[in-house]
This record gives C-alpha cells, sequence and structure tokens, in this order.
C-alpha cells in the first residue's frame, strides 16, 4: 500500500510560509503604493520597498521564533512536569492514561491494557501525544518557522520591489497593485493546494484583504499630498 498523504506534517512552515510571503507582497506593495500616490520620483519608491523588504524580513523572522520559542517553552514545560509525575506517582498516570483511552471509546479493560503496553514502549511520548496533545508533527520549531517567514517575506517582498524599478511613474498606483492582487492569487492558489483547501476560498480571502489594505495605503498617501505634507 502507498502511504496515504497528509497534510498535518506541513503545518508548521506552511502557515510560516504563507505568512511571510503575503506579507512581503502586501506590506511591500501597500508601501510603494502610499508613497507613489504621493507623487515622489522613483528613488523614494525604490528606496521606501528595500527599506520595507529588509526590515519586514527581519521583523517576521524575529517575531516568529520569539512567537514559536514561546510556545516550545510551554511544551517543554509540560513535558518536564509530565515527566516528575510519571516518576513519582506512575500507577495515577497510568490510570489517568487509561481513562483517556476509555473516553475515547475503549472498554475498561482494553483501555487498561492499552495504557500498560504504551507505558511499557514509551511512557512520555504516550502521555505527550495523547494527554498534552504534542508530537512530532505539531511540536514547535522556532527556527524553521523563523526562517521560512523570514525567507518567503523576502521572495514576496521582492515581486512588488522589481516593480517599483520598471514600472511607469504615471501608473505606478495601479501596475503596483495589479501585479500584486495577482502574486496574492499565486500565493493563496499554492497554500490552498499545498494545505488541501479550497483554492477559490483561499484566493477570495487574501485578494480582498489585500485590496483594503492596499487602498488604505493609497489614501495616505494621497491625502498627504494634498496636505502638502513633504514626502
Amino acid at each position: 500500500m502507498e502511504n496515504e498523504q497528509h497534510y498535518m506534517g506541513r503545518s508548521g512552515w506552511l502557515r510560516a510560509s504563507v505568512l511571510g510571503a503575503n506579507d512581503g507582497i502586501l506590506s511591500t506593495a501597500s508601501l510603494a503604493i502610499g508613497i507613489a500616490a504621493a507623487n515622489p520620483g522613483r528613488e523614494a519608491i525604490v528606496l521606501a520597498t528595500v527599506a520595507g523588504v529588509v526590515a519586514g524580513a527581519l521583523s517576521m523572522a524575529a517575531g516568529e521564533y520569539v512567537s514559536v520559542s514561546s510556545q516550545s517553552d510551554v511544551e517543554n514545560a509540560d513535558l518536564s512536569r509530565e515527566k516528575a509525575e510519571l516518576e513519582q506517582m506512575p500507577e495515577e498516570e497510568l490510570k489517568e492514561l487509561a481513562s483517556i483511552y476509555q473516553a475515547r471509546g475503549l472498554t475498561p479493560a482494553l483501555a487498561m491494557e492499552v495504557a500498560k503496553q504504551l507505558t511499557q514502549h514509551n511512557a512520555l511520548e504516550a502521555h505527550a501525544r495523547d494527554e498534552l496533545g504534542i508530537n512530532e508533527i505539531t511540536k514547535a520549531k522556532p527556527l524553521q518557522a523563523a526562517f521560512a517567514s523570514a525567507a518567503s517575506f523576502v521572495v514576496g517582498g521582492l515581486l512588488p520591489l522589481l516593480v517599483s524599478f520598471t514600472a511607469p511613474l504615471h501608473n505606478m498606483v495601479v501596475i503596483q497593485y495589479i501585479s500584486s492582487i495577482l502574486f496574492l492569487a499565486a500565493s493563496g492558489i499554492f497554500a490552498a493546494k499545498a494545505g488541501g483547501s479550497s483554492i477559490l476560498k483561499s484566493v477570495l480571502r487574501i485578494c480582498i484583504w489585500g485590496t483594503l489594505a492596499m487602498i488604505a495605503s493609497a489614501l495616505v498617501g494621497y491625502t498627504f499630498s494634498q496636505l502638502g505634507a513633504p514626502v
């Protein structure tokens, strides 16, 4: 038999990668649109987008690392406490494990037998998985999340940056918007296929919110230009 295809194993890096790519596209494009709407020269737009890509990638990496590290700290604390309880009161922990299996539908006798065999095999692993909900697939990986977020942000941010270099100034806002929506739609399709979810729902969700963000940025830049504020 061929192994079944499951998507949970991708959840950690997929969440970080999709978040980073979408944020890279959207925040960099919104920044370029906001600056372009204020009618400066190309140098200001390019400088803003370059700074946005660098700062955004570092911010995403730091944010993901701190966030996922906090989750990892909680998991490790729970595992340490569970390990101590297994050493201090093994009988109570065995009964607790058996009650979990019984609640899932096993008979009391079978639940106790399963608990005994899993405890003999690896007691901490059994309690981590079935009592705490921690396993190798869902376990927090801070460095993986940080790298995936930063790398995907840079990839996403380079797309509107390229547009900033090449698009005509008088059409910069429109071209940035159209290209960014296409990039976001492609990101939504990738995320849906990698995660096994609805493509249409994924694309609509990111495109609608992306449009709102870029409209807001354009309004800010336009308002500043009308007020005569320095850019």
